[in-house]
């Protein structure tokens, strides 16, 4: 507000307002004086319609559900805490770890993830929440989400505040609390344990995730795989993974009655997802998870449909788990082998071509160009049945034409075995064990873990062609030399904290042949390692079988047949009544 001079301001003349004298004060020979700043007046606000008491501890809410607006009541959030997630310490935190965040679990590998229970928290409208109890806090289980048309292309995908206290985390997925948090649970936990590789997104969460917005089997495959997960890890949830894998079922069947009106897409990721759910469950002596892959095998084979990104990396899932089976039961692969050069690293979505980890699929990390060896491999174990079978039944020149294929392609396997080299990232060289940039600074610690799980896989491989199909004693010098550098790559793998989802089997392949108590300290490491990062089932199934192999090579003779023979832990897993797919 402009400043005027008393005596002007009366006669309503106007002042040119000149400090210390304006210029009619001087004329006339007056005493210049001005008035004080008043201050501005502000309207005031309607309490009762803007405001809350005081006294009033808690805020209100309003939440679509079913298609109409509710009130729900939420606990008080500190202004520090509505911050956009991108500029805090919380960026890349489940919301499921916030209030273990001042015990600093932040990496389930640093310590032993914590065990919570969940209840139901009716507030009397209907509307329910799961919260989490034995913690400091008492939080709403939420989840940064964006809407799913807007693609899940984050591995932690971040929405606007306002949103997140307007709208039900996941809600686009469920209206249901703990099955939102179920939704979570999969996003921030499970997908990012599966996977090589994710800098421009999480392949599940690109892929997978999206399709159950428009089908109940692969919601529910989710909803089952999650459940078991937070259940094999103390976490009790009101609905059991056994329900949605039921569920899960029952939706697939119906699905294939449809025959050719079904949707490829939806079909592979529902049966990949429950792949995945059996193999974490480990039910016993089941063949499941080979029945499953059976199912897969004939949609790929009889669909005429135009790949999509989806497909192709349901496809690769599904290549994977083939050959994992097959060396983990001792079965043929079901597909026959790609050739050499056949397979590319698959990446996730918009990742960017000058990526340091190019040369990285996102399901077989840098082990893609030894994928081909590795199918051949486990097709080996089944030929030599076959030999050993026509000979019982005296069929000479079927088992003649049998062996010599059989050594043709374990002569060719040990050659290629040899020859592999993982295949570096431009402009990426080894040196002293570590890999560095063209300047010779250190990469992410994620591609040099990615790099001794690949190169695990090749001396596992050996270890399982000289054990399982040359028949090999445990102490031959070549068996030992293999499994010692495996379980070092494996070590190396844990302590660098990269991608643990495919190391089981050349860990577990070469613990079982760990004579040394330096070899098996190694194999003890590593599998405390694996198992406190992952938390699946068929890890502590692993570490049972292979203490118990120790145990029998310890009591018996080098000379005896039972050390000898090439499938001593395969004996103690059928005594033991499981099978174990190592994936």
């Amino acid at each position: 507000m402009a400043l005027q001079v008393a005596l002007f301001e009366e006669q309503k003349k106007k002042c040119d307002e000149k400090r210390p004298q304006c210029a009619r004060c001087t004329e006339k020979d007056l005493q210049c004086t001005y008035e004080a700043v008043k201050p501005r007046q502000r309207r005031k606000r309607d309490v009762s319609q803007s405001e809350i008491a005081p006294d009033d501890r808690d805020a209100h809410e309003h939440v679509l559900n079913n298609g109409q607006w509710q009130d729900i009541v939420v606990s008080e959030v500190p202004e520090a805490d509505c911050l956009s997630p991108i500029d805090t310490g919380f960026d890349g935190m489940s919301p499921m770890d916030f209030s273990a965040a001042s015990d600093g679990a932040f990496s389930p590998i640093e310590s032993d993830p914590p065990a919570y229970e969940y209840e139901i928290v009716d507030t009397g409208n209907q509307s329910r929440d799961v919260v989490r109890r034995n913690s400091g806090v008492d939080m709403l289980v939420q989840a940064r989400s964006l809407l799913p048309d807007l693609a899940m292309i984050a591995p932690c995908p971040v929405g606007s505040p306002t949103l997140e206290f307007t709208f039900p985390s996941f809600a686009e997925f469920s209206d249901r609390p703990n099955r939102r948090a179920l939704v979570d649970h999969f996003c921030n936990v499970l997908s990012h344990l599966i996977v090589f590789r994710e800098e421009s997104g999480n392949p599940f969460q690109q892929l997978v995730l999206p399709l159950s917005q428009r089908s109940s089997p692969v919601m529910n495959a989710i909803y089952a795989l999650a459940s078991a997960h937070m259940e094999y890890r103390g976490i009790e949830t009101p609905e059991k993974s056994l329900y949605f894998h039921n569920r899960a079922i029952q939706g697939l069947a119906r699905l294939i009655e449809q025959q050719g009106k079904t949707d490829k897409t939806e079909l592979l990721a529902a049966i990949m997802l429950l792949v995945y759910y059996e193999v974490l469950v480990q039910r016993g002596r089941s063949n499941i998870v080979d029945g499953h892959l059976k199912g897969a095998l004939t949609v790929m084979s009889a669909s005429q449909e135009d790949s999509t990104p989806a497909s192709l990396f349901l496809e690769r899932a599904f290549r994977f788990y083939d050959v994992i089976t097959a060396l983990s039961l001792g079965s043929a692969p079901l597909s026959t082998a790609p050739a050499a050069g056949c397979l590319v690293p698959f990446p996730p979505l918009d990742a960017p071509a000058a990526s340091p980890l190019s040369n990285v699929d996102t399901l077989l990390g840098m082990a893609t160009t030894l994928w081909p060896i590795m199918h051949r491999l486990s097709n080996l174990l089944s030929l030599k049945n076959e030999i050993e079978r026509a000979s019982r039944e005296n069929q000479v020149s079927k088992g003649a034409v049998l062996r010599m294929e059989f050594e043709t392609t374990s002569q060719a396997i040990e050659t290629a075995l040899t020859q592999w080299e993982p295949c570096l990232p431009p402009n990426i060289v080894v040196q002293d064990g570590v890999l560095r940039g063209s300047g010779g600074e250190e990469i992410l610690e994620q591609l040099q873990s990615i790099l001794h799980n690949s190169l695990a896989y090749r001396h596992s491989a050996f270890v399982y062609l000289y054990r399982t199909i040359y028949g090999y004693s445990p102490h031959r010098e070549v068996v030992q030399k293999h499994a010692h550098a495996a379980l070092i790559h494996c070590v190396e793998t844990v302590i660098y904290r990269g991608p643990m989802g495919a190391l089981l089997w050349p860990l577990f392949v070469a613990a079982c042949e760990a004579i040394s108590a330096e070899d098996r300290t190694l194999a003890q490491r590593a599998f405390a390692g694996i198992d406190q990062r992952q938390g699946m089932t068929n890890i502590g199934q692993a570490w049972e079988i292979v203490g118990e192999v120790w145990k029998r090579l310890d009591d018996m003779n080098n000379d005896t047949s039972e050390v000898r023979g090439s499938d001593l832990w395969r004996k103690v897993s059928a005594e033991m009544g499981i099978n174990i797919v190592f994936g």
